[in-house]
């Protein structure tokens, strides 16, 4: 996906400011960007049926959907969400869902929102992996690269870094993304993958509205 034009090792560690708030919301875009690059194996099935004990308890969106995610994680297998992953975003001919955003805002892919996200990855000296098929687009791309200002800029001026990439890049399109998964023919598992994206996002844009 996306990665540091630097070579630096240290570049994607904590820096010392790091709360446990920031923490939390590298490691819900780190997951995230696992569950929409790939499907989960049966190791990540079961770290999510044992994460929505804690965090699926209590009321609100961002908790019932945890819950809701631990519950499909632990009815499924890894083979079935594997076909799930297959027939819904990659498929015959054309996917039933597309992952990348210049398709929710234009319609069409590789349009001008991925050359406008291209400009702003280079501003933020980041670049595109080698080997890597997906484009910058990809809703595991740009949840990764969140993780990254998220790990990479804990102060205000991170903040407002995290802010701008979050409205421009995915805030317009996310909902839309969701509202797709959940109606395909398709969609199971994935339906309540969205809807922990859906929560958590909609807590993230939240914040950035008083940033």
């Amino acid at each position: 996906m996306n990665a540091p034009m630097s070579s630096d090792p240290h570049s994607l560690q904590p820096a010392p400011a790091w709360s446990d708030e920031d923490r939390a919301r590298a490691e819900h875009y780190a997951l995230l960007a696992r569950l929409y690059f790939a499907a989960p194996d049966a190791a990540l099935l079961d770290g999510l049926s044992r994460t929505a004990q804690v965090l699926g308890a209590g009321k609100g969106a961002f908790p019932e959907a945890w819950a809701a995610l631990g519950e499909a994680a632990a009815a499924t297998t890894a083979e079935a969400v594997s076909a799930e992953y297959s027939a819904l975003f990659q498929g015959v001919g054309r996917a039933e869902v597309m992952l990348n955003g210049s398709w929710y805002l234009t319609g069409f892919l590789q349009e001008e929102p991925l050359a406008e996200l291209r400009e702003d990855l280079i501003e933020l000296g980041l670049g595109r992996r080698e080997g890597v098929a997906e484009t910058e687009d990809h809703i595991a791309a740009l949840a990764e690269v969140m993780r990254h200002l998220v790990v990479t800029g804990p102060d205000d001026e991170g903040l407002v870094r995290q802010q701008a990439f979050f409205s421009r890049h995915l805030a317009p399109w996310y909902g839309a993304f969701v509202a797709e998964v959940a109606a395909a023919p398709s969609a199971g598992f994935y339906v309540r993958v969205g809807s922990l994206l859906q929560a958590f996002f909609d807590i993230e844009r939240q914040a950035f509205d008083m940033v």
